[in-house]
């Protein structure tokens, strides 16, 4: 049975197939940053596909995005139920159902990522966390973990980042976390003019492609 695409942003690379990496979008929702940076992964040779889970909706401030979060947080199982809908989409379109997916998460997207890896740990492979935690017991997970964290985050506390390292170390999962100096939230994010930080940002990228490429 063939899964119809769902509400989202797909990117494919030239050769039409590639490993399958699905993107999970902040906060913010499914924003131009989020659908460049899928556009980027399909220009290194995977297929990315980005969920829509605001339905059309995106919040370019504070106030918004958190509304906009909550509510989604709220209604967090029909959430999870359209991740794992976007999951199989994306394990038929990539064509590699053998290899497994990546998931990759930015901060709201990242404890949802983090969930995947437990509930669906026969095709998650791999999971990279942009400034966000979540999730307790990876106990079930099969997946390896790359994490990247600013230095000064007032979202997401140095508490909670220790936390899940010791709790996926405690689960025999590959784990690697990096902090980045000098970086708050969103500094991945080139529109988020206040955080963006280049210099990180590109190393974060160069990481996370050659973790995806292992």
């Amino acid at each position: 049975m063939t899964h119809p695409q769902p509400q989202g942003f797909l990117a494919v690379p030239p050769t039409g197939k590639g490993p399958g990496v699905l993107v999970l979008h902040a906060w913010w929702g499914l924003n131009d940053t989020l659908k460049a940076f899928c556009t980027q992964l399909a220009e290194s040779g995977f297929v990315a596909f980005a969920p829509d889970l605001y339905h059309g909706k995106v919040a370019d401030n504070i106030a918004d995005a958190e509304i906009l979060g909550k509510a989604l947080d709220a209604n967090h199982l029909q959430a999870k139920a359209e991740i794992a809908h976007a999951a199989l989409f994306l394990s038929e379109r990539a064509g590699q159902a053998d290899r497994g997916l990546a998931v990759i998460g930015f901060s709201l997207g990242a404890y949802y990522a983090l969930d995947l890896a437990v509930a669906d740990p026969e095709h998650i492979r791999s999971v990279v966390i942009f400034y966000g935690t979540g999730v307790d017991d990876h106990g079930k997970s099969r997946a390896a973990y790359l994490g990247h964290f600013a230095e000064n985050d007032e979202f997401e506390p140095q508490s909670n980042v220790d936390e899940l390292e010791e709790s996926l170390r405690r689960a025999g999962r590959p784990v690697t976390f990096h902090r980045y100096s000098g970086t708050g939230h969103w500094f991945f994010e080139p529109d988020r003019t206040q955080a963006y930080n280049q210099a990180a940002a590109d190393l974060a990228w160069d990481r996370t492609l050659a973790f995806l490429k292992q």
